[in-house]
């Protein structure tokens, strides 16, 4: 029997993973603010959810206890401090094109704390940042930290538009990434085009997740195209999959075209007498493009 908590949901950066605290006896509302315990040491962050009973085998780190309800002298700490961090930023953005380095300055915080101002950047390169620390150092008198995020990551910070015309998902809703790779392209029979299914981050379109799951059950025990299978008495091929129209085209060994529905494929009273011979869709079914590596982010 796992152990269960009650728990809140705290946002520590806009859009950013939601992590969870334990109940430590107050009473949060969605919106309030809570003194924390970070990565960074004594911060703050916005409630979301809860409270709300979990159980521990779910989450994979420590659950640590909400330090307290942030006061009205704490609200003032954290505009303060978010004042602060937006100085910084621009301070940043100054001070690296004196270095001339290759970095975008995305965002920046500043701890309840105020031990240490975080600063988040994106770079194609690596990038040796040792002065410009120290010059940021200098000028706000605390620990700085310069965190590199990814292209994905990127996005979230600018925000922008997705190819849909709508929001980017990665700037309206998402808060963490799953890995996105050309299969997922491939399972939902999309034409391999670069431009269709690149996002503004250049990654792969992080909606290609979505549906996913439909795509594979949907396709299950469905003989891949290109493959050979034994079908009413006949060998035949198989020409084309449809998961539009939930349709499988095969052609005999004497010629005849035939439709068939997935439901002749699928387990049950309507399924048919058919085996597969030969598999044929390997590693080459899409014109040499599953010779080309998966993208996604490092």
């Amino acid at each position: 029997m796992s152990l269960e908590a009650t728990v809140y949901g705290v946002e520590l950066m806009p859009l950013g993973k939601i992590v969870y605290y334990l109940d430590n006896g107050e009473k949060f509302t969605y919106g309030d603010y809570a003194i924390v315990l970070s990565e960074f040491g004594t911060d703050y962050g916005k409630v979301l959810l809860g409270p709300k009973n979990i159980s521990i085998d779910d989450v994979n780190y420590e659950l640590k206890a909400i330090i307290r309800k942030a006061t009205e002298e704490d609200l003032e700490i954290i505009r303060e401090n978010e004042e602060i961090a937006k100085k910084a930023r621009e301070v940043t953005i100054e001070l690296v094109k004196k270095h001339n380095l290759p970095m975008k300055i995305l965002q920046s915080k500043y701890i309840f704390d105020r031990s240490k101002l975080v600063i988040y950047f994106s770079s194609k390169t690596r990038v040796d940042f040792r002065e410009l620390v120290k010059d940021i150092a200098k000028e706000f008198k605390t620990r700085i930290e310069l965190r590199q995020v990814g292209a994905r990551d990127e996005m979230k910070f600018i925000k922008g538009l997705g190819l849909c015309g709508r929001k980017s998902c990665c700037s309206y809703f998402l808060r963490e990434f799953d890995s996105v790779t050309l299969k997922h392209a491939k399972q939902q029979q999309m034409m391999i085009n670069t431009s269709k299914i690149t996002g503004p981050c250049g990654r792969l379109l992080c909606c290609l997740t979505f549906e996913h799951d439909f795509y594979v059950e949907a396709l299950k025990n469905i003989p891949d195209e290109g493959s050979t299978i034994y079908y009413d008495g006949k060998i035949a091929k198989v020409i084309t999959v449809n998961v539009f129209l939930s349709r499988v085209t095969l052609q005999t060994d004497d010629g005849e075209m035939v439709a068939l529905p997935f439901s002749y494929f699928k387990e049950g009273e309507n399924a048919g007498n058919w085996k597969i011979i030969d598999h044929a869709r390997t590693n080459n079914h899409y014109n040499g493009l599953d010779d080309v590596p998966d993208i996604e982010d490092e």
